[in-house]
């Protein structure tokens, strides 16, 4: 997930993937205390019309973009680490730096997360059972919770070793100009529209061993932009400007957008479902909404923080370092987080934020001085 040179110029980057991090968590969170989407734990009985919209719109506009902008900026680094490393140093890394922390988290974190921290009942089996039937079962497979973007990524880093290989490292030369604004509309459609035709048959909140293809078309198409993009130097060429243009385009026209999509198909009075997939226009206005949202955030993101947040204090940097860490061991922090609540009545944002308070800072705590100090973890952290 890192890139391979922590250059200066490459610290915006740094802090991008800091930022999304912590996104992740408060996505998880706020799963927890809307029961909107999947995660292991809720705590929610019903929501009031204002809890439902704030919850809604963050999680549906944060859903929007920040995973596939993590794929596009990994996909910026893939091919000069290709060509720096070779083929067998580029896939070994690789099965190493995303394949091992995914299969801890299938094999290990997973299983304490269920067993220990949600299944401390008396008629539970003993845990050698419990697992024995995880592993010969196949479970696991589909268990990888967070860390499927790992596993995702990982495959798609393999197939394009295999394709550069196919092509023995034949690349394109030269220099491609940033493609202009009618191009990212074009790419915002082509995503959206590959979306709406996967979700016919794999609608929202559907997955395949724990991989959600109703996203898929922005995180591969987003990725291979970002090998381009990585190939032409293109986010160098993103300038303040315009970065700022199409970041206030997706906040204030986009959100205006959402809630008229919301109102006008339904959403508040229970029909989210026709969002979520299928022959409607809700799911096709949805997917359109949500993939010009993340070209225009990608956009606004990378041009402003290249200008403005292309620095590091101690502070921003200790938490960049422990930013995988985080990602890969927030689950059970905060679902213990959640479980030690559970007692407390409060409203559900309310909830929601002192959750937060608490777990966001106790992941990267328990990253940095314990996660991150286990010796063989620390080569992969």
């Amino acid at each position: 997930m890192g890139a391979e040179n922590n250059k200066p110029r490459y610290l915006y980057i740094d802090n991008l993937r800091l930022v999304m991090i912590i996104l992740v968590v408060l996505i998880h969170f706020g799963v927890t205390y809307s029961g909107i989407g999947g995660w292991y734990i809720k705590d929610v009985k019903e929501l009031d019309t204002i809890s439902y919209v704030v919850f809604g719109l963050f999680q549906s506009f944060t859903q929007a973009y920040f995973m596939g902008f993590l794929f596009l900026i990994s996909g910026y680094f893939v091919a000069g680490s290709y060509e720096k490393k070779g083929a067998g140093k580029f896939i070994s890394e690789r099965l190493v730096r995303l394949g091992i922390p995914t299969l801890i988290y299938m094999l290990v974190v997973n299983p304490f997360i269920n067993y220990v921290l949600l299944g401390f009942t008396w008629d539970r089996p003993i845990f050698a059972q419990y697992y024995l039937k995880y592993i010969i079962s196949f479970d696991f497979l589909g268990s990888s919770g967070p860390l499927w973007f790992a596993f995702a990524l990982l495959i798609f880093n393999l197939i394009y070793a295999m394709i550069r290989l196919q092509t023995k490292d034949k690349v394109p030369k030269g220099a491609e100009e940033l493609p202009g604004t009618g191009k990212m509309v074009l790419l915002g459609f082509i995503i959206a529209l590959v979306a709406f035709l996967i979700r016919l048959v794999q609608p929202i909140d559907t997955s395949i061993l724990n991989m959600q293809l109703c996203f898929f078309s922005q995180y591969i198409i987003l990725y291979i932009v970002g090998i381009k993009a990585g190939r032409y130097d293109w986010f160098s060429k993103i300038s303040y400007r315009t970065g700022r243009r199409w970041l206030l385009a997706a906040l204030l026209p986009g959100t205006l957008i959402w809630v008229i999509l919301m109102l006008a198909g339904g959403a508040l009075s229970g029909g989210f479902d026709l969002y979520k997939g299928g022959f409607h226009w809700q799911s096709a206005g949805y997917a359109l909404w949500e993939s010009f949202t993340a070209v225009a955030m990608s956009i606004g993101l990378i041009g402003v923080f290249r200008e403005k947040y292309n620095r590091q204090s101690k502070l921003t940097k200790l938490l960049s370092d422990n930013s995988f860490a985080v990602y890969m061991f927030h689950a059970p922090v905060i679902i213990g987080v959640s479980i030690a609540l559970l007692p407390i009545e409060m409203y559900p944002l309310a909830k929601f934020l002192l959750a937060t308070a608490i777990g966001l800072p106790l992941s990267f705590l328990l990253s940095n001085y314990i996660f991150r100090k286990i010796p063989y973890l620390k080569r992969i952290l």
